[in-house]
């Protein structure tokens, strides 16, 4: 890695664990990047401290988060790339569309402002938070039979139990309720500056299995993006599923990643 390294913000998104970013960034490492992956606000340092203080992350909501990597961001000697997955790509987009970042690779973004379609399996992967409105202050955890259909339904039963037991944490409620009400509420937090002509390129990642965020949302995030000349991607990975940042086949999606910066200008000065 050169001393002065582009750096890369991993951030995760609901129920998983910022550790579990790990093989990325020694990935990025080798690659000449200067990674991180610091957690969401009050989601402890280890997976096993996350599930028994799942009150320490209760009540937070999309803005805290986005002040939270701000700070971490404006720490950094040079725009970084963001490499976001579920929600933690949306929480990318919003922060390239604020000029914070100097790309962004959003992997299966959860939806933002302006994103309509809903389908069956979205709403069935959120349901554990949805069924009791009281979830929007509390935390939630899935079980690893919901985690199956959330997460790793383009995998075997066996890995994807192994990957709940590895990664798995409670998530807060609100950031889905925010997200929910998104297209009903005039300065929601989950709406993203899609039209800022002046943004860093950004990169969407589709899963064509995905339960939790069907292809249908990131293609019609594409389409908020209309508007605006500053280029954005799409890449799809037809036979993966929500869990394609962290099952065996994660590294396809880094390399990827990787290739796409290095087309952006990007790429790392090893």
């Amino acid at each position: 890695m050169t001393e002065n390294a582009r750096p890369v913000v991993f951030i995760h998104g609901l129920w998983i664990h910022a550790s579990s970013w790990a093989p990325w960034i020694e990935h990025f490492e080798r690659a000449g990047y200067a990674p991180i992956a610091p957690g969401w606000p009050g989601v402890p340092s280890t997976v096993d401290k996350a599930r028994t203080n799942p009150s320490l992350i209760a009540g937070v909501g999309i803005d805290d988060v986005i002040d939270h990597y701000v700070r971490v961001i404006d720490g950094l000697d040079q725009p970084p790339v963001l490499v976001g997955h579920s929600f933690g790509g949306m929480i990318a987009e919003k922060l390239l569309g604020m000029n914070k970042a100097a790309a962004a690779v959003a992997i299966d973004a959860a939806q933002i402002k302006g994103v309509l379609p809903l389908p069956l399996s979205a709403l069935r992967a959120t349901l554990p938070v949805f069924k009791n409105p009281a979830n929007k202050n509390h935390a939630v955890a899935l079980t690893a039979e919901q985690f199956r259909y959330s997460f790793g339904n383009a995998l075997s039963e066996q890995e994807s139990n192994e990957l709940f037991e590895q990664w798995a944490i409670p998530a807060p409620g609100k950031p889905l309720f925010e997200a929910a009400a998104a297209n009903f509420t005039l300065h929601s937090p989950a709406a993203v500056a899609t039209g800022n002509e002046e943004r860093g390129p950004l990169l969407l990642v589709m899963g064509g299995q995905d339960h939790t965020v069907p292809e249908a949302i990131t293609k019609s995030t594409l389409k908020q993006y209309k508007h605006s000349s500053a280029v954005t991607d799409l890449i799809e990975f037809e036979d993966r599923g929500h869990s394609l940042t962290i099952d065996h086949g994660w590294q396809e999606i880094a390399d990827a990643s990787l290739r796409w910066l290095d087309k952006q200008g990007l790429g790392s000065q090893v």
